[in-house]
């Protein structure tokens, strides 16, 4: 068997073929971890079938529907997924190139385990040492109980289990082994369970709206569209504005999108000042020549970016994007000026 883990902090994916056909699965993959996933598909010859979410991810972002886009492959998710872009929708028994479905709602309404011959991926279902939190959406203790002891807990005790989370380092584990020796599982009465879990006190996951909005509707991140903006722009250095300012040439036109307060209080010299959010609707009055050369400048630089790359599509060509922003241009000691009267 061909089996990769890929970490990105506690969360795992995992690609896994078999080992004389190379056909085979990548499981839960994470949207940072995009060209890696695609390097280690490719270093060990697998043939991608599917790319498969074992449910709706609400603490990282998904790459499955951007993974099946560039392998040309389906999509794999449970039939309950409100996910739109999902090819293959399985239920509990079903069955994928020797790999079984296990339908374990609990953590989610469409979460799923997959069963191979000598693994069992349980998603965020059960963990090691530990079970998949309830209190998120579409989360249901009682769901997770039938899922526990009625299902993954019933497979074979040697099987290894691999989860959509470690974040304590743990060592592989067996089904045996978590029904000996997990806490979590130490209630097996239904309803002392349901209550365990009803009295946990998780913090909420980084990112939750964005990542349920994205995971849930097919949507971009707020990365994604800084990384599509970037790729389609230049930038300008610091250094390299800071001289151009200096030598006063007049050629090269600063743009601030801060909000008016901020601008006021310290700018660029010269910075003529448009808020981003009405840049669309204000942009030909300043700027009225779209051959002009102008570069972009927010507090971080990352809206900035995005302005440029606006104005880019309205045809002011020579727009770039200040590397960097207000906040290091102030911190490196460089020019600014303040538009603020004093009392």
């Amino acid at each position: 068997m061909i089996f990769e883990e890929i970490r990105t902090g506690g969360c795992c994916s995992y690609v896994i073929a078999c080992g004389e056909t190379c056909a085979g699965v990548v499981v839960d993959p994470e949207l940072s971890q995009v060209d890696r996933t695609l390097a280690l598909v490719g270093k060990a010859g697998v043939r991608v079938h599917y790319v498969i979410d074992t449910h709706t991810h609400a603490d990282h972002f998904s790459a499955s529907r951007e993974l099946a886009r560039r392998l040309g492959v389906p999509r794999v998710m449970h039939r309950a997924s409100i996910a739109p872009d999902v090819d293959v929708r399985v239920d509990d028994g079903e069955t994928l190139i020797r790999m079984r479905t296990l339908s374990t709602p609990g953590h989610t309404d469409d979460s799923i385990s997959l069963v191979f011959a000598d693994r069992v991926l349980t998603g965020d279902t059960l963990l090691r040492g530990a079970t998949g939190r309830t209190d998120l959406p579409t989360g249901d203790p009682e769901a997770l109980y039938d899922s526990l002891f009625g299902k993954l807990l019933q497979l074979d005790e040697t099987l290894a289990v691999y989860p959509g989370h470690n974040y304590k380092n743990a060592p592989v584990t067996t089904i045996g082994e978590e029904k000996a020796k997990n806490p979590r599982l130490e209630k097996r009465d239904r309803a002392a369970f349901v209550e365990q879990m009803r009295a946990l006190n998780l913090g909420m996951p980084d990112h939750l709206t964005e990542a349920l909005r994205t995971n849930r509707t097919g949507g971009k991140t707020v990365a994604q569209l800084l990384d599509e903006a970037a790729r389609r722009i230049a930038f300008m250095s610091m250094d390299e504005l800071r001289e151009r300012v200096g030598a006063g040439s007049g050629e090269l036109l600063v743009l601030d999108i801060r909000e008016r307060d901020a601008y006021d209080a310290a700018h660029i010299p010269g910075a003529r000042h448009v808020p981003r959010g009405q840049l669309e609707l204000r942009i030909d009055q300043t700027l009225p020549d779209p051959t002009v050369r102008v570069v972009t400048c927010c507090e971080f630089g990352k809206i900035s970016t995005l302005a440029a790359d606006t104005l880019r599509t309205m045809g002011y060509v020579r727009a770039v994007a200040l590397d960097g922003g207000m906040k290091s241009w102030r911190e490196a000691g460089y020019p600014v000026e303040s538009t603020v009267t004093k009392a």
